[in-house]
């Protein structure tokens, strides 16, 4: 039932969930159980414990995924920064409808973005989003858009990403790919799809970022 209320959104990620004796009190259970709840749904990733603070609506922590592919900088040197050079309406491909589970022809919000570090660019990316739910978005200007977009669409259209699944492939870079990233037409590029979805695994957002295969690393902490 703690389960349905929070992919129901009833609870702000910023917003501790009640006290443990306000839940023992309003569903009539022991102490013990509402601990092994709050446990189980900590280890399923639908909550998690802040020192201090109390239990909160998790939320998914993507920005660093892109360090475990792509050498910026040194370890801990900060986020890559983000330029969106358009932003638009568009009729989704089978591809896109797809992914973000509409009917075929749907309309959809095209964000086209480069993001750079230390002013160079390093990955070119493509961002689909299903319309109404972030209609809010066209209302922003580009420049205020921000590096990190997640939070974003938290503030401004009460979605919050939870998971996503990404999946990688190679290909070649075409001419747009070659003029933003300043390499040569056909150079390698490692593309990331990655579709990212609620609490209750409604799709929120496709993605798809390239970047350059010579700049590409992988690594995986198996346990």
């Amino acid at each position: 039932m703690i389960a349905e209320r929070v992919r129901a959104g009833e609870w702000a990620p910023d917003q501790p969930l009640p006290a443990e004796s306000t839940l023992v009190a309003y569903y009539d259970v022991s102490l013990g159980t509402i601990r092994r709840a709050f446990r189980d749904l900590v280890e399923e990733g639908l909550l998690e414990r802040r020192q201090g603070s109390g239990t909160f609506v998790r939320r998914a922590s993507l920005t660093a995924s892109l360090f475990r592919f792509f050498r910026f900088g040194t370890a801990g040197g900060g986020f890559p920064q983000s330029r969106i050079l358009s932003i638009a309406r568009q009729v989704g491909t089978q591809t896109i409808t797809s992914a973000l589970g509409l009917e075929a022809g749907s309309e959809v919000l095209h964000l086209h973005r480069l993001r750079l570090y230390e002013e160079k660019p390093v990955l070119v990316e493509d961002i689909w989003l299903p319309l109404p739910l972030f209609e809010p978005m066209e209302r922003i200007g580009q420049d205020d858009l921000g590096d990190l977009l997640y939070p974003l669409y938290e503030r401004t259209c009460g979605q919050i990403v939870a998971a996503a699944t990404e999946e990688l492939t190679v290909d070649v870079a075409t001419a747009g790919d070659a003029l933003l990233l300043q390499c040569a037409r056909h150079d390698p590029v490692v593309v990331i799809d990655r579709v990212a979805r609620s609490h209750d695994a409604t799709p929120l957002e496709y993605r798809r970022s390239r970047g350059l295969a010579r700049t590409f690393r992988y690594r995986i902490d198996l346990r």
